[in-house]
């Protein structure tokens, strides 16, 4: 039996502070965080703002230095040999890195004229990423007149012109349009099933990482909080996930006392909304619709659901990422 390949990405008990200003405490972005992550998957990064997502992501790529710890990408140590690092990445950040001033084929060919390709080769690689991304037809045409699904496929395109690796994803559909978001989804599916490229991603979209990501990490103030498989993640959240839906924030924080004296586990308040686990959400709903009417703060609104990506990021971090973001 063959031997399994090395990890592609692993971060051994990171740590990283900064300063906070004049007078201020150094922040603590990140206080001891490991992961490791397999080659050939999509592997999402979650948490909130200030999380340490951002932190980690510049470590691998060797825009920052760690305090302590360490680090490796593709088999090399970030600190020893940082531009062997950079030669097997690909990076896109949530900042475009195209010129909107030049057209899409002359960004393509200067990316990769810059990462070592003959003036031919690079031709060839253009010609190439413009026809897998869909681009051909605006090839010719100045980026800035592209839509933004378009731009962002370029910025992908660029991130690949070398063919990493590693590719790092920053949040790579943020503020696209359905259809767009749709062709990013599948595109990053085809680079890990077809050609192995290992994705670090990280997003807002709880959907996004439970779609496309083989394994997820939620990070919370500077540590990895739960790791696995998002299918693994749900399934250890026993019962069903209620949500319910109260008229005033009053009417919810009154609500709590009577979800966990029905027997709802994992109460969690958020403004007007309260989330709850049951063993089963059916047979509960009536005895708590009926018990909140006699308190007088009758239910708005109740769903109930199999456990999703939202109530493990909900247990393990106490909120819900989009109140968060």
């Amino acid at each position: 039996m063959p031997a399994a390949p090395p990890p592609a990405l692993v971060a051994d008990d990171l740590v990283k502070t900064y300063s906070g200003g004049r007078k201020a405490p150094r922040v603590r972005a990140l206080d001891g965080l490991s992961v490791e992550v397999p080659a050939g998957i999509v592997f999402a990064l979650l948490g909130p703002n200030g999380a340490g997502k951002s932190t980690t992501v510049k470590i691998l790529t060797t825009l920052a230095r760690p305090d302590a710890g360490n680090a490796r990408v593709a088999g090399i140590d970030v600190l020893a040999d940082p531009d062997a690092v950079r030669r097997a990445i690909g990076l896109v950040s949530q900042k475009p890195s195209s010129d909107p001033m030049a057209t899409g084929r002359e960004n393509l060919e200067l990316a990769a004229r810059i990462q070592g390709l003959s003036r031919a080769d690079a031709r060839a690689r253009a010609r190439d990423l413009l026809d897998r991304f869909e681009l051909t037809d605006a090839a010719g045409r100045l980026v800035k007149t592209w839509s933004g699904g378009m731009s962002r496929k370029l910025d992908v395109a660029i991130g690949l012109v070398h063919r990493p690796e590693v590719l790092f994803l920053d949040e790579p559909t943020t503020g696209l349009d359905p259809q767009a978001r749709a062709g990013m989804w599948a595109e990053i599916a085809r680079l890990s099933a077809g050609e192995q490229v290992t994705v670090l991603l990280t997003t807002h979209y709880l959907d996004e990482a439970d779609h496309l990501a083989q394994r997820v990490a939620i990070v919370d103030h500077g540590r990895v909080v739960v790791e696995g498989a998002p299918e693994q993640l749900k399934s250890a959240l026993r019962g069903d996930a209620v949500d319910v839906g109260l008229a005033s924030v009053g009417d919810a924080a009154h609500a709590t006392g009577i979800l966990v004296r029905l027997g709802l586990r994992d109460v969690v308040v958020e403004g007007t909304r309260l989330r709850a686990g049951a063993d089963d959400g059916a047979r509960a709903v009536p005895a708590l619709l009926a018990a909140l009417d006699d308190a007088g703060t009758p239910a708005a609104s109740v769903t109930v659901a199999r456990p999703s990506l939202d109530d493990v990021y909900l247990k393990h971090v106490g909120h819900t990422l989009e109140v968060a973001a």
